[in-house]
């Protein structure tokens, strides 16, 4: 089991460092997105701020990963990633909800493996400490 994490871990780390890296030095093609998907895509592009925090997050959780460091808490900043990700293709570009679902398996495995260190955010009445 330690090395379907590790490879799991490697995996998703390297998915977000290079798509993040990406987006400031592009060497990957950009694929022609529908209308609404162009949209949504170019309506996060002109707010500024939103697409750059994007994708630093997912550089800086991917190399957290990578690193094999704070893995729970690179798991926990990259699920709203995720969880968007799959939404923007279920919802507006269905040819790359493949990749969405392997993404959402890889998170799921992981924090799976790591559930111990999720025990007390799982805790339903936790207390603050003393």
């Amino acid at each position: 089991m330690n090395k379907a994490l590790l490879g799991a871990r490697l995996l998703l780390g390297l998915i977000f460092t290079a798509f993040g890296i990406n987006y400031f030095v592009p060497f990957l093609p950009v694929p022609e997105l529908p209308p609404a998907a162009g949209a949504f895509f170019g309506a996060l592009a002109e707010s500024g701020y939103m697409l750059p925090l994007v994708k630093i997050t997912e550089i800086v959780g991917g190399l957290m990963l990578l690193a094999g460091l704070f893995v729970p808490l690179a798991l926990t900043i990259l699920a709203p990633v995720v969880v968007n990700i799959v939404l923007f293709h279920v919802f507006l570009e269905p040819s790359g909800l493949p990749m969405g679902i392997a993404l959402v398996a890889l998170q799921v495995f992981l924090a799976w493996g790591y559930r111990d260190a999720f025990a007390g955010v799982l805790e339903a009445r936790s207390q603050p400490s003393a």
